[in-house]
């Protein structure tokens, strides 16, 4: 059974009005705008790199939408 929570402040960006949390089981999803500036090339489709805590998945898609892949606290 999924679970969903709007605007969590675990990943930062509960100011965000677009962000969205879903909890599957011991994982989440995170999915927001990115707003953050990228100083490095990134891919037009997809990018993806570790997250800032260790167990983070990012992927960057569209170079818009950011989706956090996490175990669930």
């Amino acid at each position: 059974m999924a679970t969903y929570h709007s605007n969590d402040s675990r990943f930062g960006m509960a100011h965000l009005p677009s962000a969205v949390t879903l909890r599957l089981g011991k994982r989440a999803i995170f999915i927001s705008r990115d707003y953050r500036r990228h100083y490095s090339p990134v891919h037009p489709v997809i990018h993806c790199r570790t997250g800032l805590e260790p167990g983070h998945l990012e992927l960057l898609l569209l170079r818009k939408w950011l989706v956090v892949l996490s175990r669930a606290r």
